[in-house]
């Protein structure tokens, strides 16, 4: 019998281990960061103006171009004005007329009053004279009657003291018709003036009218398309000319979750919020601004609230009707653990990271995830800064398994 004896105990020592998974990690850190909620939103006009005609007549000139940014009260457009012009004219020309009627009525009073004033004169000095004529015919009628004076001379007495009391009946009766004049005076007085009362209205009402041939920028903004064009005849009120738009500022509108309106109205107390505009496809930064809208009532639709940003779109980035990525910012939280988000990992107990352990073994722990921001996440539990975790590579580790890390995994799982 051969008995084969193999001696293996020089080579035990040269037996090759398995070489470790090859991974990417990162380096858990630690840093302040904002608090943000990020929705779609759409941009609006801050203010939007569509300009229609306040008379009719011809569309006679147009003073911009389609797409112009124009200033408030420069002048757009222009109705033809000559009718108006002509009816301003008329409308002069009958104030002067109806205001000579006034100048005229009143002289008239001026007049009559001095006739009143001078029958009223005549009555009192006739008065008097009357009264005296009576008393001398008393008198006489006393003495004619004791035989001391001639019935003649009686007769001439009391025939002088009826002729004063006839003047005073007429002087009576001339004040009565002074009066009457006056009074109808008084009357197509204030009529003249009523009816230049109306006049100067006609004049104004004329003048506004022709203003209104000048049609005035009533804001500040860029004009759109003339939807009617020079030549045409157009009406008062009637369809809109030209659309303007204020785009400087501008707003942003867009919608959150109720369940976000509390602490969205909690920070509002402390300060305005931070608000940007990111746009599609643009590299440069977001558009800068804060909130300066929270809507009256949540939309039970939905379930959600409408929000406004106002942004003061200097460089004209935000166009009305465009859509627009908004991340508000509500606060600042300090000393929050971050990860790259590419290191959570899904298990049935809930979220887990591979941590790298100093002799190259990982451990898989689980992690409480509060929030993402870009491309991390932050950690509420379960990791502490400077730990390393498995950013690529999971699928072929366990727990207590060796890795290796790659040579470009520090530029890889970097964070900022």
């Amino acid at each position: 019998m051969i008995m084969l004896i193999s001696c293996t105990g020089d080579n035990k020592g040269q037996e090759k281990r398995p070489p470790g998974a090859p991974v990417s990690v990162a380096t858990v850190i630690q840093k302040d960061i904002p608090v943000q909620l990020r929705v779609i939103g759409k941009v609006e006009a801050y203010s939007g103006v569509s300009i229609r005609a306040l008379v009719e007549g011809e569309l006679w000139k147009v003073y911009f171009k389609e797409g112009q940014d124009v200033q408030k009260d420069n002048l757009l457009l222009s109705i033809d004005p000559r009718p108006f012009e002509a009816a301003l004219r008329k409308a002069e020309a009958n104030l002067e007329r109806d205001q000579a009627l006034v100048q005229q009525a009143e002289a008239n009073l001026t007049r009559d009053l001095a006739q009143v004033t001078q029958a009223e004169a005549n009555l009192a000095k006739n008065l008097a004279q009357a009264k005296n004529a009576e008393e001398q015919a008393k008198r006489y009628a006393f003495l004619a009657e004791k035989g001391y004076v001639a019935k003649e001379q009686y007769d001439q007495v009391r025939t002088n003291s009826e002729s004063f009391a006839a003047m005073v009946q007429a002087d009576k009766a001339a004040i009565e018709n002074a009066q009457a004049t006056l009074r109808a005076d008084h009357a197509a007085l204030e009529n003249a003036r009523a009816v230049v009362r109306g006049s100067r209205a006609a004049v104004e009402t004329a003048r506004i009218q022709l203003g209104y041939c000048s049609i005035r920028a009533p804001i500040s903004g860029r004009t759109g398309s003339l939807l009617v064009q020079q030549g045409n005849i157009i009406k008062a009120n009637d369809l809109p000319i030209v659309l303007i738009n204020q785009i400087t500022p501008i707003y942003v509108t867009f919608a959150v979750p109720e369940q976000n309106l509390p602490e969205i109205k909690k920070h509002m107390m402390a300060g305005a919020l931070k608000t940007e505009a990111v746009i599609p496809g643009d590299e440069k930064p977001p558009e800068q601004g804060i909130l300066t809208f929270v809507d009256n009532a949540v939309d039970t639709a939905t379930g959600t609230i409408k929000l406004k940003g106002t942004f003061g779109n200097q460089e004209k980035r935000l166009w009305p009707g465009q859509f627009v990525d908004v991340i508000l910012t509500l606060t600042t939280r300090p000393n929050a653990i971050l990860v790259p988000s590419q290191a959570i990992q899904t298990g049935q107990e809930g979220p887990y990271v591979f941590v790298v352990k100093p002799d190259l073994t990982v451990e898989s722990r689980p992690v409480a995830v509060d929030r993402s921001l870009d491309d991390l996440t932050v950690v509420a539990k379960g990791l502490q800064p400077g730990e390393t975790v498995v950013t690529i590579g999971q699928l072929r580790l366990v727990a207590g398994g060796k890795v290796e890390i790659k040579k470009d995994s520090g530029e890889r799982g970097k964070l900022p």
